[in-house]
């Protein structure tokens, strides 16, 4: 209804608007600035530094496993939430991806391929294919940030494991 009643319907930030503020994201970032050292910061504002400087100086390279952690959650909550495309598109041409890809093969909806040899291809494929197809889908673009990130995750678990 709050979505509705904004006009956001069939638009992009119908599917933005309602998962831009993950709670547990939230929490998993406050747990990880409370667990920095404060001395960190004293030690920034003894030597001059304000606070801006001392977020972007200090704050951030420290909590950069962190931030990784939040962003491909947040990047795989986002790319495979196909319920909110249902929802909140009423155009088949403005669903995403995942959305598309569950009509298609849940529902075994063929409508939108107009093609009719395509639809004779399509029918004689087995439904484990199409199945395969969609999760492969799914998973190619975060495969492919995966391995950006993943020098923060390994960075993080080796800070983590290291004891004093």
């Amino acid at each position: 209804m709050f979505v509705r009643n904004l006009h956001l319907l069939d638009s992009i930030w119908a599917l933005v608007l309602p998962g831009a503020l993950p709670i547990f994201n939230v929490i998993l970032m406050l747990n990880f600035f409370r667990g920095l050292p404060k001395e960190l910061s004293e030690s920034a504002f003894i030597d001059g530094a304000g606070y801006w400087q001392t977020l972007w100086r200090i704050i951030i390279p420290l909590s950069m496993p962190s931030i990784a952690t939040v962003t491909l959650f947040a990047i795989v909550s986002h790319w495979n939430e196909w319920f909110n495309g249902l929802i909140y598109m009423n155009d088949l041409s403005h669903y995403p991806l995942a959305s598309y890809l569950q009509t298609i093969v849940v529902r075994m909806d063929m409508s939108s391929i107009s093609d009719p040899s395509m639809l004779l291809l399509l029918s004689k494929l087995n439904v484990r294919s199409v199945r395969a197809a969609q999760i492969f889908l799914g998973m190619v673009p975060v495969l492919c940030v995966y391995p950006f990130l993943q020098r923060y995750f390994m960075s993080g678990m080796t800070l983590g494991s290291v004891k004093e």
